[in-house]
């Protein structure tokens, strides 16, 4: 293990001396805990007496379609108040005679809804919450359900909101109550973040209209302009809790989602469409499917691993953004890592 734990702290050190990111937390282990865990780099490159912390707070960005959109949605689905193969029309008034109504939650789940793709909401529909939302939920599709794998924000903006018609609570609260209250994830909330919270976090892009780098506060546009909650982005996280969630995607309770959605959202959900993909998870590029290995990432650098076969988890936090938002090499240091983290030695358990 030490051997391991030795090349993935290398491996991290590089992308700081690379200037890939100015730091970066990390952890790996199993259903029983964390096996190994670590730190390196700075809180921000201003302030070099400031090191990255284990307890940093992270804009987790598009995790938040896992931590808040995905986990929730799987509730509604074990207690019946949502079948994934139903017309969205046919129960959600709001959708109703549009032709978003057609779609269903599986084919938002996959990606394959035929969803408009990434597009400036401020521009298509202004500033107002409500003009966005009957904006996102009317719009014309971009081609018929089912048709193709396209991957588009827009699908965990439209569960966001399935989500909060179907339970009656505003997303936030939703997933505070459902997910993160009763899996221990107490640092785990949307922002913005109150200022003593936002002093923790690892800042991110340049905000022209402050004149700083962004933090506590959404790198993510559409988040900043609905208040900061809504299904794309916006949480912000600490690795502790990433490390709970993904403990009990291992071994799960009732006190969240449970071990069916778990079972059908890391599988094939696409048939012979490609890019292969779950229920918002996605093979982890780089392996074949005999390795169970699943990943979801993050624009602002964070990233999260799980393989029930094997039984493990990682989970990688990086401020990348505060840099330049040239994902590749990026790519290659989650590659490395990920084949450091599911390395017999952790995923074993020794």
């Amino acid at each position: 293990m030490t051997h391991t734990t030795d090349r993935i702290e290398d491996l991290l050190q590089t992308g700081v001396r690379d200037e890939v990111y100015p730091g970066a937390v990390w952890a790996v282990g199993n259903a029983d805990g964390i096996e190994a865990s670590g730190a390196v780099g700075l809180l921000d490159p201003d302030h070099p007496d400031e090191p990255m912390r284990l307890d940093t707070v992270f804009d987790v960005a598009s995790l938040t379609k896992i931590l808040a959109v995905w986990s929730t949605i799987g509730t509604l689905v074990e207690e019946g108040k949502l079948q994934l193969h139903t017309p969205l029309g046919t129960f959600w008034d709001e959708v109703a005679g549009h032709p978003l109504a057609r779609a269903t939650a599986h084919h938002l789940l996959t990606h394959t809804a035929g969803l408009p793709l990434r597009a400036n909401l401020k521009n298509l529909y202004g500033t107002d919450p409500q003009d966005i939302r009957d904006g996102v939920l009317h719009e014309a599709l971009h081609r018929p359900p089912g048709g193709a794998v396209e991957y588009t924000d827009r699908a965990a903006l439209v569960l966001g909101y399935l989500a909060e018609h179907l339970s009656g609570q505003p997303l936030d609260q939703l997933a505070t109550d459902r997910i993160w209250n009763p899996l221990g994830m107490t640092q785990t909330r949307f922002g913005p973040l109150p200022d003593a919270e936002a002093a923790r976090c690892a800042s991110t892009e340049y905000d022209e209209t402050t004149g700083t780098h962004l933090k506590g506060t959404a790198h993510d546009f559409s988040a900043r302009l609905l208040d900061g909650v809504c299904g794309i982005a916006g949480t912000f996280s600490v690795l502790d809790d990433l490390t709970r969630f993904l403990r009990h995607m291992l071994a799960p309770t009732q006190t969240a989602f449970g071990p069916s959605w778990i079972k059908e959202s890391l599988r094939i959900q696409t048939g012979a469409l490609t890019p292969a993909r779950g229920l918002f998870w996605h093979p982890a590029p780089g392996t074949d499917l005999a390795e169970d290995i699943w990943v979801h990432y993050g624009f602002t650098g964070t990233g999260m691993w799980i393989s029930p076969t094997q039984g493990g988890w990682a989970a990688l936090l990086t401020n990348k953004l505060r840099f330049n938002r040239d994902r590749e090499p990026l790519t290659e240091i989650r590659s490395n890592f990920r084949g450091a983290a599911f390395a017999p030695e952790y995923t074993q358990g020794t």
